[in-house]
């Protein structure tokens, strides 16, 4: 595999694919994340033929090193031998029956073991529902509506209706993107509050004290939180009567297999877990206080796949082999090796850019003059890196696949020369003459770092 660009780099297939996706299917994709304007169109990939490991090949016959894992949920590399042969077994023996199977205790007691928070468990299919599932226990719980929130936690209304009212989160949806068909009726019900400032969310719950059922929160992204501050966020809402619910669909597993929650020793009351919890199979659970997931019992939360085995059988598969082979050392040392590359590439070409954050979860960060700078820079990035034979962006996920030395090395020799490529455009002033098509789309804004 090479990383210098050649003319025989296309993905006319894919195009022509998308043109078609684009009568049929409304946005061509399921996940906004994975609509092409996300990325760098006439360059990356939109299609993909084939995966294993912790490498991609389109429709068009590219192979690529991919860093975004699926988005998240490949933990363990694409096609794990492991899980698939777990699967393939399960497959054979049924995937969902008139009646339960035992894994699903299986599983619960595997992670009622590992995460803090856990004293019992409920299953579904996706991080999005599993938040909501979390947030509608919490309600029933506490008999309260309204839900603060900080991160981001799915498509549904309860959360969507963030964005109702004049004081909503400004720019938190994607580009395009509006609360149309979220019930009006829902304003005031939900509304953000600011990472890292306790002040203001004791205020928040001051002024709707006795209202707000439960807090909402994505714990970290890529940095580890202020110290003291989520003690200060359980303080706040042990002293409020509110439920304290941590989302980590994003955050969980790569840390550590008992989440953030295990390593800063801070335990909510209920727990989110999704994405990577199965390495690609849907899978989703809420996990919490048992006391307040015994109340789901009394209330209509039920959907007849969440009992599916396959996605029980991978997620057991999965976490078996995330202990076998401890992961979050995998991806300490792999972060660590990673972030000396990509520090090793801004140095060599002398652009401003780094990589922040724990070792296990980085990012990349470019120093940027103004937003519109910003937006050309990461398009430049993904388009370049695209062109060689890399999908990397500035937020990406480690799998283990990724401890392949060659793929290592690629990927150094590709961001080197792109990040050379970045900072000659900044010294002439002419980044946006090197875009190929359009530039990327404005992404929303997360309030977690």
């Amino acid at each position: 595999m090479t990383s210098t660009p050649t003319t025989a780099h296309s993905v006319a297939r894919s195009l022509e694919i998308y043109e078609r996706a684009r009568k049929l299917i409304p946005g061509t994709t399921q996940l906004i994340s994975r609509r092409p304007t996300r990325g760098a169109m006439g360059v990356s990939p939109i299609y993909a033929e084939r995966a294993k490991g912790c490498r991609i090949w389109d429709v068009d016959g590219n192979e690529y090193v991919d860093w975004m894992s699926a988005v998240g949920p490949i933990i363990l590399g694409y096609a794990d031998d492991v899980v698939d042969a777990a699967v393939k077994e399960q497959i054979d023996k049924g995937s969902v029956y008139s009646i339960v199977h035992e894994n699903s205790l299986a599983l619960a007691e595997t992670l009622v073991r590992l995460i803090p928070s856990a004293e019992m468990v409920r299953y579904c299919k996706g991080g999005g529902e599993a938040c909501t599932m979390a947030v509608r226990i919490a309600r029933g719980f506490t008999g309260r509506d309204k839900v603060l929130f900080c991160g981001y936690h799915g498509w549904h209304d309860w959360y969507l209706a963030a964005n109702l009212g004049s004081e909503g989160l400004q720019g938190h949806l994607f580009n395009g993107i509006e609360p149309i068909g979220v019930p009006r009726a829902l304003e005031g019900t939900i509304e953000p509050f600011e990472y890292g400032d306790l002040n203001k969310l004791e205020d928040q719950l001051k002024a709707s004290d006795g209202d707000v059922a439960c807090i909402i929160m994505e714990p970290m992204r890529t940095e580890m939180p202020p110290e003291g501050y989520l003690e200060g966020v359980r303080e706040l809402a042990d002293r409020h009567g509110v439920v304290l619910i941590f989302d980590e669909v994003s955050c969980g597993w790569r840390v550590s297999l008992g989440g953030v929650q295990e390593v800063t020793g801070v335990t909510p009351d209920l727990s989110v877990f999704a994405k990577a919890i199965s390495n690609g199979y849907p899978m989703a659970a809420v996990v919490g206080r048992g006391d307040i997931m015994a109340t789901s019992e009394q209330m209509f939360i039920s959907s007849a796949y969440w009992d599916d085995n396959v996605g029980i059988a991978a997620a057991i598969a999965t976490i078996g082999e995330l202990e076998r082979r401890d992961a979050p050392a995998v991806f300490e040392r792999l972060g660590s090796d990673f972030r000396a590359r990509i520090d090793r590439a801004a140095a060599s070409s002398g652009l401003a850019a780094s990589c922040v954050g724990v070792d296990a979860h980085p990012g990349i960060r470019f120093d940027c003059a103004d937003e519109e700078q910003a937006r050309l820079v990461s398009t430049i990035f993904v388009q370049e890196n695209a062109r060689r034979g890399l999908i990397l962006s500035t937020g990406f996920f480690f799998n283990c696949g990724h401890e392949d030395v060659t793929a290592l090395d690629h990927t150094e020799r590709v961001v080197t020369e792109t990040f050379a490529l970045l900072a000659e455009g900044v010294r002439r002033g002419n980044l946006a003459d090197r875009i190929e098509n359009q530039v990327q789309e404005e992404s929303f804004r997360r309030l977690v770092r």
